[in-house]
Formats: C-alpha cells, structure tokens, sequence
C-alpha cells in the first residue's frame, strides 16, 4: 500500500511539472498575443501608417509615426566643419517661412551623415500658423555675439583667423580696386569678422580672384 502511494505521489509530482511547463508555455503565448497590438509612446496624431495588414516586418521597421502637434523640435543640419562650436544652451532661431520661433540647443548628434552633423532645437517661443510636423524650416545658431565688430560677406577661400588679399574700391563710385591685405576673425556660415585692413563702408570683391593674382590694381567694368 505504501509503495502504490509512493508511485501515486511521483504521478503526481511529474502532472504538477507539466501542469506549471504548460501554464508558462501558456502565459508567454498570451504575452506575445498582446505585443501584437503596438501602443505609441506617446499621445498624438497618427501621422503616416506604411503598413498593411498581414504584412510581415523585421524587428526594428517603422510601423506608424505619431507627433504631438503642441510639443513640437526642430532638427538643423550642420556643416561638420561649423558644427564643433556647437554647444548645449545656445540660442537658435528657427524660420518656418511663416515665422520666427526661438528656442535653444538640446542635443548634439554624436555621429556625422553625409558631411553633416543634426541638431535638435527645443521651441520656446509660441508657434507661427502653419506650424507642424515634417515642415522644411531653416535654423540660426548664435555661436557668440560680437558688439561693435566689422564684417563682411565670406569671401571665397577666407577661413576664420587667417589672413588674405581682397581687392577693395578706391572710392565709392570708382570701378578701381586695390589688392588689400586683411585679417580675419570670428566667422559664420555666411559672414566672417575683419581684425584689421578693412573700415566701415568699404566695397570689397569677395570672389574668386586668383585669375588676377599678378596684379595689385583692377578695373570692373
């Protein structure tokens, strides 16, 4: 009698490991049933669906994208060469061609594409009309702010603390120029700072003119 009870309770024992094997089998089936409905992370507008049903998709592919209208970021590509004195905090101002918005730097793409680097602007000025998501904006970055400073156009070849030969008008109204030797500072994407060799006022040619490198006096007809 001892024996059958003993054999009854092993029986036992081994149904109990299957029963709690096929609960977990069970239990993983539910869970993967339920991962099969896909939540945003966030709450807002369904923006683009690229799916359809039944289709198949590998771990990672873009199912849906959803954005907050209210909550909105700008993402500005930088020249890589422009972008190492990029820092977070900067003031930046974002032109969606139907309004300024200003905002500040947030983050800092770590890696380069295609030659540019992608910085994101957090908006903290109220939103122009027509503002939304995916809309082609350009951006400015305040580096730093010089008072008081000349500048002119950046000229071809001129690079941020060098020096070079431009030729600058005799006069206001002369067609003559003169080569000048001038210095540079500070420099942005369109603009550089001038040290020394230029007043205010001055019209300078800031184009390529390495075809009259043999001469220091040119007339522009």
């Amino acid at each position: 009698m001892a024996f059958e009870e003993k054999a009854h309770e092993s029986q036992l024992n081994t149904s109990r490991v299957e029963i709690k094997q096929l609960e977990a089998i069970k239990a993983l089936l539910l869970r993967q049933v339920e991962n099969l409905s896909v939540r945003a992370g966030i709450e807002g507008i369904l923006q683009r669906l690229p799916v359809e049903v039944g289709q198949q998709l590998a771990l990672g592919e873009v199912l849906a994208e959803v954005a907050d209208p209210t909550k909105l970021k700008a993402v500005i590509q930088i020249q890589e060469t422009q972008a190492r004195d990029i820092l977070i905090g900067q003031k930046a101002s974002v032109d969606t061609r139907n309004g300024l918005i200003e905002g500040l730097v947030f983050r800092i793409d770590p890696a380069v594409d295609n030659g540019t680097v992608a910085v994101d602007i957090q908006l903290i000025s109220e939103y122009p009309r027509g503002a939304r998501p995916d809309l082609t904006v350009e951006g400015t970055i305040e580096l730093e702010r010089i008072a008081d400073t000349i500048y002119v156009g950046r000229p071809a070849f001129g690079r941020e603390g060098s020096s070079m030969s431009l030729f600058k008008f005799e006069t206001e109204t002369s067609t003559y120029a003169m080569r000048t030797k001038v210095r540079f500072g500070s420099s942005s994407v369109s603009v550089i700072e001038v040290l020394e060799g230029l007043e205010p006022g001055d019209r300078v040619i800031l184009s390529d003119v390495s075809q009259w490198e043999k001469f220091d006096r040119i007339n522009v007809n």
